[in-house]
């Protein structure tokens, strides 16, 4: 029976998921992560991307993460998200009108009121996205 480690995954608007997993994968600040039980503890911040978790017995599981933080501890795995949502709950239709939204306000800069920042952001959210609904569709 392979090791297991307890996750919580929770975005300001509910518990997305709380149960014990094999490993999981994630987007980090500093490039991607793979964690497995007895991972040496880490504190990083999240990049807007998949959350892989393969669950107790081998069941894998999806998740669209962006922002916050994610935490290991010997016996935790901790991702404390801005926005988290299951794969089957992303809308497509909402995911592709935000790109293109974000697309356009890009084209459209007009100089030092334009925060490219934030334009980056949404649209890096909704590339994001859009990426899982296709990988999931593999």
């Amino acid at each position: 029976m392979a090791m297991t480690v307890h996750l919580d995954v929770v975005s300001a608007e509910d518990s997305i998921f709380s149960g014990l997993v094999e490993s999981i994968q994630v987007s980090g600040s500093e490039g991607e992560l793979g964690i497995n039980p007895g991972h040496a503890p880490l504190l990083t911040g999240i990049k807007p991307g998949m959350l892989r978790l393969v669950k107790q017995h081998g069941e894998e599981e999806f998740l669209y993460v962006a922002g916050g933080t994610l935490e290991v501890q010997p016996s935790q795995i901790t991702v404390l998200a801005d926005t988290a949502l299951r794969a089957d709950d992303i809308d497509e239709s909402s995911a592709l009108e935000a790109k293109k939204h974000a697309e356009e306000k890009i084209a459209q800069a007009d100089g030092a009121d334009f925060d490219y920042a934030e334009a980056a952001i949404e649209l890096s959210e909704a590339i994001a996205q859009l990426r899982l609904i296709q990988k999931l569709r593999k």
